[in-house]
């Protein structure tokens, strides 16, 4: 018998090597997306693994693993979300393509991301509103990007945009105390 953590909900990735690396931090079963290009069977198998066990999203920190889990999460709703930040994705290793992803990521980050997984809400119960956001200075002004990207990693929503960022917040139901508390956090 394995002390490895085991995950109940079936877990979104992108490819092989990510179900590797996930096979060393914990048991889980996964779903591999294929990359960027998302079969087709992969969302079929998603949708049916939802009405039986759940589904917890665990992409890449980048463009392409945000736009898979914008489909994977547009498909199925009820999905939960784990995020790794580029730090803990980067390659340890110095290569020339700066290889970033959950292959890369160690165990214990693995482990701590799912342990911090997010269940999107079915209503939208924030107090968050883009004017909130502005007058804090997350959506434009010298430090906007560094302030989201310590707001994601705080609150573990993951890295985002300005636009993304009210998005998430309705989707989480994020509050302006956790937004605010989060701001005031030492990194």
């Amino acid at each position: 018998m394995s002390d490895k953590l085991k995950i109940n909900e079936f877990i979104v990735v992108e490819g092989r090597s990510d179900t590797e690396n996930l096979a060393r931090a914990v048991l889980a079963d996964t779903i591999e997306t294929g990359g960027s290009a998302i079969n087709a069977d992969a969302i079929i198998r998603a949708q049916v693994a939802a009405k039986t066990r759940g589904v917890i999203i665990l992409t890449d920190p980048d463009f392409n693993g945000q736009r898979i889990r914008r489909l994977v999460a547009e498909a199925v709703p009820t999905a939960k979300h784990a995020y790794i930040t580029q730090a803990q994705g980067r390659a340890a290793k110095d290569n020339v393509h700066k290889s970033l992803g959950v292959e890369h990521a160690t165990p214990d980050t693995l482990r701590m991301a799912l342990s911090r997984v997010m269940t999107p809400k079915k209503t939208v119960t924030t107090d968050i509103t883009q004017y909130f956001l502005q007058e804090n200075g997350l959506l434009n002004g010298p430090n906007a990007r560094q302030l989201r990207q310590k707001i994601g990693e705080t609150l573990n929503i993951g890295y985002t945009n300005g636009k993304q960022l009210l998005k998430r917040a309705q989707q989480f139901g994020l509050t302006r105390d956790q937004i605010l508390t989060a701001l005031k956090k030492e990194t």
